[in-house]
């Protein structure tokens, strides 16, 4: 048996005891073909079939249904086509990697046969047939009024990502909305804000699905992008939103936000939303990072410079780095904190979602406070050095 077939057998296989969580066609041997292509097996009608999902250049998207019958057919090509794909199965993973001279090799393929082989079947796969369970339709008038979905509702294939990236924002803000008051106007700051897709979405979870008055403020320095804001916010009814042009510094000081958000502000854009979110007391504090250039240019710390010294590796390094000191910071001012995936790696690259719930009951003065303020600067001095540490502060 070829390594072809040996793979198609185990993608049946996988199939018939319904363990196939996930199938990764990538690195396309012909650059017409689509990027990327992933699979997952669901349930249709009284059949199965595998569910693909084709990402194409400029963030087409296109979709395919195989039966079980036609998967061998079907898939052959495919294996063909692409030089590297990835299973994953509950029992385990394997791999075809293709070289460039055309050497097959398989990865854990005949281990995860033998597993497999005998196996119990799986749990009841997903279903096609029955509607996904967003928070979010796609028939929204903010999705429409941002270009998301058209006047159906369907949302667009360019704009794929970008909703499901809204609605899991959604979730993990529902997941902390009892961290929020439960009665009165909540006061909500989008820091940063850009075009605003979280604003509006968050906005429209908070007033319309459950139903609270909402005040919300949005900032940027860009002016053109905070008119156009303020445009989509009186067509979508939202007239608890407004926007301003101007720094976040200058966001009100009379009152302590309920809830912060930031998505993907820019290098120390981040750090000096989530200072000024702690400075403002907000209650939770929903931020995800973009670029991480700062540390990245001014890491001095010889133990790690085996890895610094490699740019690649430095620039994933000083990204874990970097949102690691970000969660010390938080917890040095009385926040509970956690870093978490914000959506399918797969939607987009910058999917670290900081979330940081502040303690009612911290003391800024006791033991507790000071003990985190001492390993905030310890690690400070650690990846900077004693000066770097002091620059780095002050330039925050």
């Amino acid at each position: 048996m070829d390594e072809l077939s040996e793979l198609l057998s185990l993608i049946a296989l996988a199939t018939e005891r319904r363990v196939l969580r996930r199938i990764v066609f990538s690195k396309p041997q012909n650059p017409a073909d689509a990027m990327r292509v992933g699979g997952r097996l669901c349930a249709k009608g009284d059949g199965v079939v595998l569910a693909l999902e084709c990402t194409h250049a400029a963030g087409k998207v296109s979709h395919r249904n195989i039966t079980e019958s036609e998967l061998s057919s079907a898939l052959l090509p495919l294996c063909g086509a692409y030089d590297r794909i990835h299973i994953l199965t509950p029992a385990g993973d394997a791999e075809l990697c293709r070289s460039k001279r055309g050497k097959v090799t398989l990865i854990g393929v005949r281990t995860l046969a033998q597993k497999l082989t005998g196996a119990a079947s799986g749990d009841e796969v997903a279903t096609l047939d029955r509607q996904k369970k967003h928070l979010l339709s796609g028939d929204e008038p903010f999705l429409r009024a941002l270009g998301i979905s058209d006047q159906n509702g369907r949302i667009h294939d360019k704009k794929q990502a970008k909703f499901r990236q809204i609605n899991r924002f959604l979730e993990h803000l529902r997941d902390v909305y009892p961290c929020l008051p439960q009665e009165g106007t909540l006061t909500v700051y989008d820091l940063c804000c850009g075009k605003s897709y979280l604003s509006f979405a968050v906005y429209h979870y908070l007033s319309v699905t459950m139903g609270r008055r909402v005040s919300m403020l949005g900032i940027d320095l860009k002016a053109d992008v905070i008119a156009y804001c303020n445009e989509v916010a009186h067509a979508s009814g939202f007239d608890g939103m407004r926007f301003v042009a101007d720094d976040i510094r200058n966001t009100p000081q009379d009152l302590s936000p309920d809830l912060v958000i930031s998505l993907h502000a820019c290098d120390v854009a981040t750090d000096l939303v989530l200072s000024h979110a702690a400075h403002l007391g907000a209650r939770v504090i929903l931020s995800t990072p973009c670029c991480h250039r700062y540390l990245k240019n001014r890491i001095d710390c010889a133990p790690l410079a085996f890895v610094t010294r490699q740019g690649q590796l430095s620039q994933k390094l000083c990204e874990s780095l970097t949102d690691g000191l970000r969660l010390l910071y938080l917890a040095s001012q009385g926040y509970s904190v956690t870093a978490t995936e914000l959506t399918d790696p797969d939607d987009t690259p910058k999917n670290t979602l900081l979330r940081a719930v502040r303690d009612p009951h911290f003391d800024p003065s006791g033991p507790v406070a000071e003990r985190r303020r001492a390993d905030y600067r310890a690690a400070l001095c650690f990846l900077l050095g004693d000066a770097g540490a002091e620059t780095y502060l002050t330039d925050l």
